[in-house]
């Protein structure tokens, strides 16, 4: 009677000492059996009881902080079916035709391409922070990265995304991409993707950057994840996209396995913008693509400008932001936090829950359901510190908190942290600051009296 082999074992999975990057909680996420929780630190406490050895959680992690491990019995297992295994001829497996289609169709997609959004020949700057997201992943892929430039006299974009790390460019330059429209837009990079076959395409989570990227996704039966806060490549050279979900409770990381391109658009200031290096030289793809104007249903007769709009500011580009929470009590108490911000050069900005509460205007917010920022100075007044807000601003250089409350979670990300009433620091560091301005014969903003 032939001896049965024993069944392989799957081992448990265990965290590295000292390795964990606290990335958000990407393996609770992906371990489907709710086997992991994580601690105070944003470090993850695995149930072994619970553990079914699936390796999710090992896969999905960024910093391979996480490994499987097995007890003596099973690893004399393990090498008991590898001696097997060696000295027996591997029989031939069937291959699945469908399995083996979905393989051939993968094969034919390679290379990471970024779309440079632009405007008016002005390129948005989430697009060159996509380039140095965009060099990551496609080292990793061993692909070029390629840009996208879709507009009129636009050529001068193709050296500026060579300068932020592109191999090489497709230029479609015409009269009729004049102005953004979806659908000319839409044809375009629908035609570039059937010809061409990128990987990965990358936009910008921006108002242009949301519209066509929907769009392009629809139009080529693919995935899309919106808002995504991390990129990854795994061992499948499948983009794991990572951006929160429910409410920003959990890190949800997401896989489009089995379509081509994968598509991910990522809000501006959540990659860091890679060196600008003047000289870099690539190659130009220049196509010739171009829907007819007569076929297009939507004209551009005039561009007006939004005088609101050329007022209002943009605190996602702002070097130094004064933020107030929930701890400022009504709209009234910004003016103290208002004062400050001018007297430094800086914008107001505030968290979800102030501008909820009406005390803001939702372009001033901060956060996860916000804008994401990166100033030089972040000053944190009377906000606690909810993971929804620290995912917004928790990049920025520098972080000073004013908060009452020692133990806020404000405290963890924070450069310099001020226990104490808001009410009476943030005034008297405006006064501050305006005697040193006086004693340098610097002008007080606004007129403002030390």
């Amino acid at each position: 009677m032939e001896q049965k082999k024993p069944k392989r074992p799957r081992g448990k999975a265990r965290l590295i000492p000292n390795t964990c990057i606290a990335c958000g909680a990407r393996c609770e996420s992906a371990c489907p059996v709710t086997a992991i929780v994580m601690d105070d630190a944003g470090a993850p406490i695995i149930d072994l009881a619970k553990c079914i050895g699936c390796v999710k959680c090992v896969k999905v992690c960024p910093a391979s902080a996480l490994e499987m491990f097995f007890t003596p019995e099973e690893q004399k297992i393990l090498d008991e079916l590898a001696a097997q295994a060696a000295g027996e001829a591997a029989p031939a497996e069937e291959v699945d035709p469908e399995e083996a289609q979905l393989a051939a169709m993968l094969k034919q997609y390679r290379g990471v391409w970024v779309f440079v959004e632009q405007t008016e020949g002005q390129a948005a700057g989430v697009s060159w922070e996509l380039l140095g997201k965009g060099a990551e992943l496609a080292g990793t892929l061993d692909v070029e990265l390629c840009a996208v430039v879709i507009g009129h006299a636009v050529a001068h974009l193709a050296e500026e995304a060579f300068a932020y790390g592109a191999e090489k460019v497709y230029l479609l330059d015409h009269p009729v991409y004049q102005c953004y429209r979806t659908e000319p837009y839409l044809r375009a990079i629908c035609h570039l993707t059937e010809t061409y076959k990128p990987e990965v395409i990358l936009m910008g989570a921006t108002g242009l950057g949301r519209d066509l990227a929907g769009a392009v996704a629809t139009r080529l039966a693919t995935g899309l994840t919106a808002d995504c806060t991390g990129l990854a490549i795994d061992d499948q050279r499948n983009l794991m996209q990572t951006r929160p979900a429910f409410g920003g409770n959990i890190m949800a990381t997401i896989l489009c396995d089995r379509n081509r391109p994968q598509m991910a658009t990522v809000r501006p200031h959540v990659m860091p913008t890679p060196p600008r290096l003047a000289g870099r030289a690539g190659e130009i793809i220049r196509d010739d693509f171009a829907p007819n104007e007569d076929d297009l249903t939507v004209k551009v007769l005039d561009v007006l400008l939004d005088a609101k709009h050329k007022e209002s500011i943009d605190i996602a580009a702002a070097e130094i932001i004064v933020a107030g929470g929930r701890g400022l009590m009504n709209k009234e108490n910004f003016a103290i936090v208002r004062e400050l911000a001018d007297e430094i050069g800086g914008v107001v900005g505030a968290s979800r829950s102030a501008v909820d509460a009406g005390w803001m205007s939702q372009d001033r917010q901060v956060g996860q359901t916000g804008k994401t920022v990166r100033p030089k100075i972040y000053i944190a007044c009377g906000i606690s510190g909810a993971i929804q807000h620290l995912v917004g601003m928790q990049d920025s250089d520098i972080v000073i908190a004013i908060n009452r409350d020692k133990d806020a979670p404000i405290f963890e990300v924070a450069t310099y942290g001020i226990v104490g009433d808001l009410f009476k620091i943030v005034p008297a560091l405006t006064r501050k600051i305006r005697e040193i301005k006086q004693q340098r014969g610097i002008p007080l903003a606004n007129g403002a009296e030390g």
